[in-house]
């Protein structure tokens, strides 16, 4: 499935604009995944929006609320949420620059690929990128998407440019005060050395390669050896009276799908499925 950008904009670096894309560098279907399944009818468990007393209601009927304490709350319309103005709807602007090793690791969230636009574009993507890589700093700005606005981090990635999205300094917990139950004593000089030893044998270049999802592989296993027995019970869902609702990917179709692609052989196969909007 190709890639969807999930933000378009402008990348700005003082006076020069960049036409960019932001595209997801990670794959949420990756990974097995299940449906939700009533067991006595065999139907897909839905997820309806409701309100005590009246049931199901229509998605434009909800109102955002902003809840002021003593369950009241005050009402917005989505129109006047949206009308909110933020230049970082469509402008990334890079604000400052920091060494790479200065952004502690706890507040990275989510990585994004910055690609540009055209090719007119490419020429000015390179000179920040090369920039970046030269003087060895992060680049620091905001920008607006799902309705919420992101601190972010850029910095060189191979032949393009990555952008890391960061927690605010209010969404990180104090760590203090679970940390300072912990005695505060030097290490056993002996087991700190063997320690070390340790850690230094066990020392090589980073490769993300070298490791797999040993739980999503034992899942896969599983669900081959309970497809190959006449004995695990099924479920036809068919189009459950064409209820729509909040799911996952239907993992066994798509195993099922790859089987008969290769012949009969087992094949992984991954999903890439672009963030919704929120």
């Amino acid at each position: 499935m190709a890639s969807r950008a999930v933000w378009k904009g402008q990348l700005r670096l003082s006076l020069v604009s960049i036409p960019v894309e932001i595209h997801s560098a990670t794959k949420s279907g990756a990974r097995v995944s299940f449906r939700q399944i009533h067991g006595p009818s065999g139907k897909r468990v839905r997820y309806e929006k409701t309100v005590p007393g009246i049931g199901p209601v229509k998605t434009e009927d909800i109102l955002k609320g902003y809840e002021l304490g003593d369950d009241e709350y005050l009402l917005l319309e989505k129109d006047e949420v949206d009308a909110i103005k933020l230049e970082t709807k469509k402008t990334l602007e890079l604000v400052q620059f920091v060494g790479l090793s200065e952004i502690p690791p706890l507040y990275y969230d989510r990585p994004y690929y910055v690609i540009p636009t055209d090719d007119l574009a490419e020429d000015a993507y390179r000179v920040v990128r090369d920039a970046l890589r030269q003087a060895e700093k992060v680049g620091l700005g905001q920008l607006t998407m799902r309705g919420k606005e992101y601190l972010c981090a850029l910095r060189p990635c191979g032949d393009g440019i990555l952008l890391e999205t960061l927690h605010y300094a209010d969404e990180i917990k104090e760590a203090d005060p679970l940390f300072n139950e912990i005695a505060d004593e030097s290490a056993d000089e002996e087991l700190l050395e063997v320690a070390t030893q340790l850690i230094d044998r066990k020392t090589d270049s980073f490769d993300a390669s070298a490791f797999t999802d040993r739980y999503d592989e034992a899942l896969r296993d599983l669900i081959e050896r309970k497809r190959k027995s006449k004995k695990t019970p099924r479920a036809k869902a068919g189009d459950d009276d064409g209820a729509s609702g909040e799911n996952v990917v239907d993992l066994m179709a798509a195993l099922k799908e790859s089987l008969k692609k290769d012949g009969g052989g087992t094949k992984k196969k991954s999903t890439s499925r672009s963030e919704k909007s929120a």
